[in-house]
């Protein structure tokens, strides 16, 4: 198989808690060479979004036209992607490329409130990007603006999970973050069957960066051959050590831990 390799198609966080910054650190924790396309350039730190600044689609597109060219990934994660035209460039190049294990963190609120993917955005990734995605890693907000659709009990988020597979996606990893129970429990659909992971839920403001490193967890493990199943559970106790030993920086929502699963655990490279 040679050296796995995963590619990260999101915005840079120049806080360094999320975004691009939060993925390559994650994918270099797990053993794999990461690389980058970036969508959009922020300002912003652990108190909240400052600016956004999208770059122009022809500069992704090249950026991941380089990529494909000579450092073919194994596995592929999109985060920030902004507006509709970008997300129809990334699934032109996705389809054109072939490219495998799509993971999409369809990244739309920032943790301070800030949007992040304008509105028309929405409809061009439900009916382009999602279709082709080995796996979906939506938090219950974002599962909501994809389904129009309330969520405030497990069933509904079953039901939920339902509705993204429906529109293609082949794995919905349904988040229980944003649920107000102690126990935080994470849902995974195949089409078929539920899995369900029930963790203890961390007090903690410092959580900047946790759905990005999620899903890059998941990418990385897939880049290296792991199963769904294998790679959500990998991902699980990755960002489960991240928040626990928690850093403590910055005066809001800090970042986590992306070195504490090393630590933790002897990761075999």
């Amino acid at each position: 198989m040679g050296i796995p390799k995963a590619v990260t198609i999101a915005g840079s966080d120049s806080g360094g808690g999320a975004g691009i910054q939060a993925d390559l650190k994650t994918f270099q924790e797990l053993g794999v060479f990461g690389m980058s396309a970036i969508t959009a350039i922020t300002a912003q730190n652990t108190l909240g979004v400052q600016g956004v600044y999208p770059i122009p689609v022809e500069a992704i597109v090249q950026q991941i036209d380089s990529i494909e060219s000579d450092l073919r990934p194994d596995a592929i994660k999109t985060g920030m992607l902004f507006s509709a035209e970008i997300i129809g460039a990334i699934s032109e190049r996705v389809i054109r490329y072939q490219m495998k294990n799509l993971v999409i963190d369809p990244v739309m609120i920032a943790k301070g409130g800030a949007p992040l993917l304008q509105e028309e955005a929405v409809t061009a990734m439900k009916e382009q990007l999602i279709p082709l995605a080995k796996v979906i890693t939506p938090n219950i907000p974002e599962a909501e603006v994809l389904t129009d659709r309330k969520i405030h009990t497990l069933e509904e988020r079953r039901e939920a999970a339902k509705r993204l597979h429906d529109l293609g996606a082949e794995f919905v990893v349904m988040k229980g973050g944003h649920d107000q129970s102690d126990r935080l429990i994470d849902l995974l659909y195949d089409g078929e069957h539920f899995y369900e992971w029930e963790s203890r839920r961390l007090q903690t403001k410092h959580t900047h960066g946790t759905g990005c490193t999620f899903a890059a967890a998941i990418t990385a493990s897939l880049a290296k051959g792991s199963s769904v199943v294998e790679a959500v559970e990998t991902a699980k106790i990755f960002i489960h050590a991240a928040i626990e030993d928690e850093l403590g920086i910055g005066e809001g929502h800090g970042p986590t831990n992306h070195w504490a699963y090393r630590k933790r655990h002897e990761v075999v490279l």
